[in-house]
């Protein structure tokens, strides 16, 4: 039989999913803010300080909230792994029979299970890993970065949140509105189809799902803004 691996991503530290999220959080958010505010067409100057303080306001939310988020869901794991580390030492032999109970609920005989349960639970370490896995889902090891994400989020956001706005400093009007709409829509499908190359699910179906998502949001705001413009005129 041929041997062959299968090289797994790492994605336990929280900064490939919060990157993921901020680019198309930055390219929806701000793209449809422009366009909300062009529709009321104003000067260039105004869309383009609108763009920015999205841009800018978008990423420092992004980037706070992840860290908070992520930083809160830290110390939850901390503060459960914490007392079963106690309980693994105060009651070895409660926890013992726990995880045997476990392992028998999976299917494994009632003699195996406990031979692999008492097996396990001779080095602390090794314990208090198998016991987190199996009762709170989570590793010791990789229960996630805040600062990692909190940075992954910024960077990402500001990155989408620059596409559309960047026709905005060398053309006006319409043109730059078509621009701003062709060069996000071209981020939107490379983003859709990213996120399925990372997934494993189907690119095409991805990448126009994001589309259609992302257009019906922009033309919605556009449409207020256009319709707001006309009103405040």
């Amino acid at each position: 039989m041929e041997a062959h691996d299968i090289n797994h991503r790492d994605i336990s530290g929280g900064g490939a999913r919060a990157a993921v999220f901020g680019i198309s959080d930055g390219l929806l958010s701000n793209v449809s803010l422009i366009l909300g505010v062009a529709g009321a067409h104003p000067g260039s100057k105004t869309i383009i300080i609108a763009g920015l303080a999205g841009l800018v306001a978008g990423a420092f939310s992004m980037g706070i909230g992840e860290f908070i988020s992520m930083g809160a869901q830290r110390e939850l794991f901390e503060r459960e792994l914490r007392l079963e580390a106690r309980e693994l030492e105060e009651r070895p032999d409660a926890e013992t029979r726990e995880l045997a109970q476990i392992y028998m609920e999976r299917g494994l005989p009632n003699e195996l299970a406990r031979e692999v349960a008492t097996y396990l639970m001779k080095d602390p370490k090794t314990a208090l890993q198998v016991h987190a896995q199996e009762e709170l889902g989570v590793s010791p090891d990789s229960i996630g970065s805040p600062i990692e994400a909190s940075l992954a989020s910024f960077f990402a956001f500001a990155v989408g949140a620059l596409v559309p706005l960047v026709s905005w400093f060398f053309l006006s009007g319409t043109t730059a509105i078509l621009a701003s709409v062709g060069f996000s829509a071209l981020a939107t499908i490379a983003v859709g189809g990213g996120l399925a190359l990372l997934t494993g699910r189907n690119v095409a179906k991805s990448a126009l799902r994001q589309l259609v998502l992302s257009a019906t949001a922009a033309a919605i705001t556009y449409s207020i803004g256009h319709l707001l413009g006309t009103a405040i005129h």
